[in-house]
C-alpha cells in the first residue's frame, strides 16, 4: 500500500512541476515587449479640445514586419520606402527616414490606420467627457486643456453629442526626429454630426441633423527610448 501511494505521489509531483514550468514559459518571462505603467510626457506646443469644431496610437508590428526589422534599413529601395505616403527625397520622405531609422519596426501605413482609430476615440471621448480614455490617448498638456475643458461644460450642463458618419482622409503631412521623439503630423478630413445642447435640452451649437464637413491636423508623439510602443496627441489644430 506504501508503495502504491509513493507512485500516485510522484505522479502528482511530476504532473505539479510540469503545470508550473508550462505556466512559467507563457506568463513568467519577460519578452521585452511588456507595456509599462503609463507615463506620459509634457507636450512642447498648446491643444485645443475637438468639440468646437469637429486607440495597440498603437505601433503594433505585423509579423511580415517584424521579420523585415531584421534586415538592414538600406535594404528597402529608396522609391519605394514610402510608397503612397511620402514622394521619394521630398522632406517627409526624409522625416520618415529618420523616424525609421530610431525605430526599426516603425510602419507609416499601420501608423495611419492606428492614427485614425485614435483620432475617432479621441473626439468621441471629449463628447462623452471619458477621461480615462483620453488619459491614454493624449499627453499630459494634452490633457489638461480638454479636461479644463470638459469640467466647464460639466457646470454648465452642456451636453456634447458627437457621431462620425465618415473618415475620408488621414495623410502623414510632416515627419522629424528630436532627440529621441518621433513626431508625425496628420491631416484628417471627416464627415461629423455634432451637436451641444443646454441643460435644458435646448440646442446651443451644432446640429442633430447637419453632416459637417472637418478637417484637423493632428500631431502625435513616441518617446522611442520607452518601452510604451503608443503614440501620444501632443498638439492639434483646425485645418484649412
Amino acid at each position: 500500500m506504501q508503495d502504491v501511494f509513493d507512485i500516485y505521489t510522484i505522479i502528482f509531483l511530476a504532473l505539479a512541476v510540469f503545470i508550473f514550468l508550462r505556466l512559467r514559459s507563457v506568463l513568467g518571462q519577460r519578452t521585452g515587449r511588456e507595456r509599462p505603467p503609463y507615463d506620459p510626457y509634457a507636450a512642447r506646443e498648446p491643444a485645443r479640445p475637438p468639440g468646437e469644431n469637429v486607440v495597440s496610437l498603437p505601433n503594433r508590428v505585423t509579423e511580415a514586419t517584424a521579420k523585415k526589422a531584421d534586415e538592414p534599413a538600406e535594404a528597402a529601395a529608396p522609391v519605394e520606402r514610402w510608397k503612397g505616403v511620402a514622394d521619394a527625397g521630398s522632406p517627409l520622405a526624409l522625416g520618415l527616414d529618420a523616424v525609421a531609422g530610431a525605430d526599426r519596426e516603425f510602419d507609416a501605413k499601420h501608423f495611419i490606420t492606428g492614427s485614425r482609430a485614435a483620432y475617432e476615440m479621441i473626439v468621441n471621448a471629449y463628447a462623452e467627457g471619458d477621461r480615462r480614455t483620453l488619459k491614454n490617448l493624449l499627453s499630459r498638456e494634452v490633457y489638461d486643456g480638454f479636461e479644463a475643458a470638459i469640467v466647464e461644460r460639466e457646470k454648465r450642463g452642456d451636453v456634447v453629442e458627437s457621431r462620425f458618419v465618415s473618415i475620408d482622409n488621414a495623410t502623414i503631412t510632416a515627419a522629424e526626429l528630436r532627440g529621441r521623439s518621433a513626431q508625425l503630423t496628420v491631416r484628417f478630413q471627416s464627415k461629423l454630426v455634432s451637436v451641444t445642447r443646454d441643460k435644458a435640452g435646448e440646442v446651443i451649437d451644432g446640429s442633430a441633423d447637419k453632416v459637417t464637413d472637418v478637417t484637423d491636423v493632428w500631431t502625435f508623439a513616441r518617446d522611442l527610448s520607452s518601452r510604451d510602443p503608443n503614440w501620444k496627441l501632443i498638439a492639434t489644430e483646425a485645418g484649412q
